[in-house]
C-alpha cells in the first residue's frame, strides 16, 4: 500500500486567560489526544495512488483525550480501503499485542465491500491494545481499532483500556440529550403525546425539505424506510446519513418479520456479506435508473476456433493456452475503437467518452462476483490479455486483487458459456455504458452453395446491454456488426 499522506499531529490547547500563555501549563489548559482517522475524499477519481490517506487529527468534539494516567500513544481507527467502503470486517491480525510494529507491516487483514486487504501499519512503534477481536464484522469506518504506542514499557498501561465511545463522534449523544429536554419547550400549546416525532411531521407536511444525503436518500429508497420517520440525523445540520439508517431498518424488521416457513419446511438464514451487500445494491441500481435495451446477434465461430487450435499449437513449448474468451476481450475491444460511444460513461451533466478501452472481464468468486480490469486491451495481444485474465481471476478468487484492479473499468465482458448457457442478457455495470453477454458455441445447419445444399456451422449468441442515455439502438447495432466482423475475419484484429 503507497503513502502519499503524510502523517500530522496537531496540538491544541484552550487556555482561560491571556496570561496562560507565557506559562507552562494553566489550570484551564486541556490536551487532547491525537486519533488517527481516514480521509474519504467524495470524489473518486482523487483515489489511486494511496487507498487511504490517513490524517492525525485531533478533536474537541470527540472524546478521545489524554488522561494523566496513560502515556502518549495513537488510536488507530478503521481506515476506509476502497471508496465506496462504509464498513469492514476484521479477519484475522497479523499482530499481536506487544509485538513491535514497523512501518508498512501487514497488520492485519480486512475484508472490505469489494476483497479482502492488507491493512499495513500506520506507525511505528508497538501494538498496545487490540480493541476490536478477528472475526468482528460490519465495523464502520472510523471506528478506532488498536493502540500504538512509541515505548515498550508504556504497553501494560493499556491492558484495561477501552475508548469511551469506540471512537465514534459524541454528537448522537449530545442529541439525544437534547431532546430530552425539548418537551418542556413546547409546553405552553398543546401538543400530541410524542413531542419528538411532531416537527418532523409537520414539516414534511409543510412541504420543507428533508436532509439527507444522496446515499442515504438511495438506500431509504431501495428498504422502503420513510425518512420522515427519522426525527434527528447525525450529519450535518441534522442530515440523515446512512448510519442513521440502522435504527430505523431495525424497528422495520421488527414490525415487520419476514413469514414463518410452512410447518414442516426447513430453512436457514446466509449472513451477507459485504460483498454480496454491495452486489445487490449495485445491481439494484443499475436496473432502477438505467434505461437498458438489449442487442442479440449470431456470429459464426469456426475461423475463430481453427485459428485458436493453430496458435495452441504453435504455443505449447511457452506452455501457452489461449482460450475463445481471449479473442473475445480483444475483439469487443477492437469494436469500441470503431465505435467510441459504447466504451463511454453517463456523468449526469456530461458523457464521458474514453481513449482506452478497459475491458471489466466478470469472474465468479465463492465470495461473489467481481470484475477485474484487462488496461488497454486495444493494444494487448492475445499471449498478454490470455495472461493478464488469468493472474487476474486467480487473485480474484484468492481475495488479494488490489482496489485499481477491480475498481473502474470503460466496458465489461460477461461470458457463461462454460456452464452450457446459450444465451442471456447481463446487467449494465454502472457507470459503463455497455456490458456483453456471451452464451457457449453450438453447431448448427445453414443453407449453403454447394452441392448438398447446406453446411454445418458453428454459432455463439452475444447479447449487448447498453443504456439508452449514452447508446442509441442504431449505434449498438454498429458496435455488435464491427465485434461480429472481427470474430468473423480474427485476422483484422490481430494485424
Amino acid at each position: 500500500m503507497s503513502r502519499t499522506c503524510s502523517v500530522l499531529r496537531i496540538y491544541l490547547k484552550n487556555a482561560i486567560s491571556a496570561g496562560s500563555r507565557k506559562t507552562g501549563r494553566a489550570a484551564g489548559q486541556r490536551f487532547y489526544s491525537c486519533a488517527l482517522v481516514t480521509n474519504r475524499l467524495a470524489n473518486p477519481s482523487l483515489w489511486g495512488k494511496s487507498q487511504a490517506c490517513r490524517v492525525l487529527l485531533a478533536s474537541n468534539s470527540q472524546s478521545q483525550r489524554y488522561y494523566s494516567s496513560l502515556p502518549d500513544h495513537i488510536d488507530v481507527a478503521l481506515p476506509a480501503l476502497s471508496p465506496t467502503m462504509e464498513s469492514g470486517t476484521i479477519i484475522s491480525w497479523e499482530k499481536k499485542e506487544g509485538d513491535k510494529l514497523n512501518e508498512g507491516d501487514l497488520l492485519a487483514e480486512i475484508e472490505t465491500d469489494k476483497a479482502t486487504m492488507g491493512f499495513e501499519t500506520p506507525e511505528e512503534g508497538y501494538l498496545a491494545k487490540i480493541l476490536i477481536p478477528g472475526g468482528s464484522k460490519d465495523i464502520p469506518v472510523g471506528k478506532m481499532v488498536c493502540v500504538i504506542v512509541s515505548n515498550q514499557e508504556d504497553v501494560a498501561a493499556f491492558s484495561n483500556y477501552q475508548p469511551t465511545d469506540g471512537g465514534q463522534a459524541k454528537a448522537a449523544p449530545k442529541e439525544s440529550a437534547a431532546s430530552k429536554e425539548s418537551p418542556p419547550v413546547p409546553s405552553s400549546a398543546p401538543t400530541p403525546s410524542a413531542p419528538a416525532s411532531a416537527p418532523s411531521i409537520s414539516s414534511s407536511s409543510s412541504g420543507s425539505r428533508i436532509l439527507a444525503s444522496p446515499f442515504a436518500r438511495l438506500l431509504a429508497s431501495d428498504k422502503g424506510i420513510d425518512l420522515t420517520s427519522i426525527s434527528q440525523g447525525s450529519g450535518f445540520l441534522g442530515s440523515v446519513t446512512a448510519k442513521d439508517l440502522d435504527s430505523a431498518k431495525a424497528s422495520a424488521k421488527s414490525g415487520s418479520r419476514a413469514a414463518a416457513p410452512p410447518s414442516g419446511a426447513s430453512s436457514q438464514d446466509i449472513p451477507i456479506s459485504n460483498i454480496r451487500g454491495v452486489i445487490a445494491k449495485r445491481l439494484l441500481q443499475s436496473k432502477q435508473s438505467i434505461p437498458h435495451y438489449y442487442l442479440t446477434s449470431e456470429i459464426e465461430m469456426d475461423v475463430v476456433l481453427s485459428l485458436r487450435k493453430q496458435f495452441n499449437k504453435l504455443l505449447e513449448k511457452q506452455k501457452v493456452k489461449l482460450s475463445v474468451n481471449d479473442f473475445i476481450i480483444k475483439a469487443a475491444a477492437m469494436a469500441c475503437l470503431k465505435v467510441p460511444e459504447a466504451n463511454s460513461s453517463w456523468q449526469d451533466t456530461v458523457i464521458r467518452q474514453y481513449n482506452t478501452v478497459d475491458v471489466s472481464v466478470a469472474v465468479s468468486t465463492e465470495r461473489g462476483l467481481i470484475t477485474p480490469i484487462v488496461f488497454g486491451a486495444e493494444k494487448k495481444g492475445l499471449i498478454e490479455i490470455s495472461s493478464d485474465v488469468k493472474e487476474l481471476a486467480a487473485r480474484a478468487r484468492e481475495g488479494k486483487l488490489q482496489p485499481h484492479e477491480f475498481q473502474g473499468g470503460t466496458f465489461s465482458v460477461s461470458n457463461l458459456g462454460m456452464y452450457g448457457i446459450h444465451h442471456f442478457s447481463a446487467i449494465i455495470n454502472p457507470p459503463q455504458a455497455c456490458i456483453l453477454a456471451l452464451g457457449g458455441t453450438t453447431e448448427k445447419v445453414i443453407p449453403a452453395d454447394n452441392e448438398r445444399g447446406y453446411k454445418s456451422v458453428t454459432v455463439m449468441y452475444a447479447t449487448l446491454s447498453c443504456d439508452h442515455r449514452v447508446v442509441d439502438g442504431a449505434v449498438g447495432a454498429q458496435w455488435l456488426q464491427h465485434f461480429k466482423s472481427y470474430l468473423s475475419n480474427p485476422a483484422a484484429m490481430i494485424m
